[in-house]
């Protein structure tokens, strides 16, 4: 593996360190949705891994696993389709594949 493979993987784990610490309390809670979308997929992701992929929920438990973490769970829900880390059909959603999540190393 040539070093600048080795350093970006570096820096984004720096990136993604910092945002989780800057984003998230000690206890877990969401502070707040990062403006910046680069941040903001680093919160989703995080949140998503949380989720298992096995399980089809309901509406009302994808807010009950979110509100806690923050009270605006309809966004951060909305947010969570919108970047596909989970698909809904009929109000059911399920945790889509790590590969079609809208993914933050990509972007600049």
């Amino acid at each position: 593996m040539s070093e600048q493979v080795k350093s970006e993987w570096s820096k984004d784990e720096k990136l993604k360190n910092a945002v989780l610490r800057n984003f998230f309390t000690e206890e877990g809670s969401i502070k707040q949705l990062p403006a910046q979308l680069k941040k903001r997929l680093i919160v989703l992701e995080h949140l998503a891994n949380q989720l298992n992929s096995n399980i089809k929920y309901t509406e009302k438990e994808i807010n009950e696993f979110i509100r806690p973490l923050n009270e605006d769970f309809a966004t951060i829900r909305r947010e969570l389709f919108i970047h596909r880390f989970v698909n809904r059909n009929n109000d059911i959603y399920e945790v889509n594949e790590p590969g079609e999540w809208r993914d933050w190393k990509t972007l600049k």
